[in-house]
């Protein structure tokens, strides 16, 4: 066991371990450490905790220092520099011509790199763009191509719910997302149902997924024969959270409603996504 905090950089973001160096941190506090891309600025979401040595990443760096006065002001001094170079990058684009989307931007605490974040339909040369940001800032330059889900992330905004996008909200990472899990989910595989704004599967679909397949291993699939106390017949129609089956008897018509606890399963179905509705909705698991 080893003790360490849990730093993060950004609203949603991935959370990163550190040793505090026999310091005690609460939530909300902030810290310097240097990472990959430099030297950073990170909010402590996991005050000190110990976790097992297999949940660490080695080597396990420790912190520079406690936030400071004049540390928050260097923070609060890149986001308006961060701002002012989103919009210089965009007159550039403008100016290059290039068919690129500006994202986001951010400048690391030691000032040693600025990250610019794009979307594009295509490849983008943005070679003599870089050449053109660097003369500005005299800094380090980085342009990075990002997906529509990290997009959607970036920028935020309220789901179908009501609520925060899961990315934007709480979710590290993005976690692979299927149609079968809609499929199994009992939803209509109608893409604007099951789509979030990112054009991509909704993120609680994974959320959800592991309690529907609890209530999967108890309840009749569509297709099913069952038998219940008055009739052998199939079933029509499950609904998973209540447990309500419609059944069709062999010997009629005219169906019947039960629950799934007063039926017997003689031969369950399996729950499949055939290949014309996997083609039509492919893109949609796309990352």
């Amino acid at each position: 066991m080893k003790e360490i905090i849990g730093v993060r950089f950004k609203k949603g973001g991935k959370v990163y371990y550190f040793s505090p160096k026999d310091i005690s941190f609460s939530d909300g506090d902030h810290v310097i450490v240097e990472t990959s891309r430099g030297v950073e600025c990170g909010e402590v979401v996991i005050p000190n905790s110990e976790v097992s040595d297999d949940k660490i990443v080695t080597p396990l760096k420790e912190i520079i220092r406690k936030a400071n006065y004049n540390d928050m002001k260097i923070v609060e001094k890149n986001h308006k520099k961060e701002q002012d170079a989103f919009d210089i990058c965009l007159k550039k684009i403008a100016n290059r011509g290039l068919k690129m989307n500006l994202i986001d931007v951010e400048c690391t605490f030691d000032n040693n790199k600025i990250l610019f974040y794009f979307t594009a339909e295509n490849r983008v040369d943005f070679r003599e763009l870089v050449k053109d940001l660097a003369a500005v800032f005299k800094t380090r330059i980085e342009l990075r191509q990002i997906g529509v889900r990290d997009e959607a992330k970036i920028l935020g905004g309220l789901g179908i719910c009501g609520r925060e996008y899961c990315c934007k909200g709480y979710l590290g990472d993005f976690q692979p997302v299927s149609i079968k899990m809609a499929k199994e989910q009992g939803l209509s595989l109608n893409p604007s149902k099951i789509s979030g704004a990112c054009g991509r599967l909704m993120c609680c679909l994974k959320n959800e997924q592991a309690a529907y397949e609890e209530l999967l291993k108890i309840t009749p699939k569509v297709g099913a024969l069952v038998k219940t106390p008055e009739c052998k017949g199939y079933v029509e129609e499950a609904n998973l959270i209540t447990g309500k089956l419609r059944v069709m008897p062999e010997k009629s018509d005219v169906p019947i409603y039960v629950s799934r606890d007063d039926v017997k399963i003689i031969k369950d179905h399996e729950i499949r996504v055939n290949k014309e509705e996997l083609k039509a909705l492919k893109e949609l698991e796309k990352e």
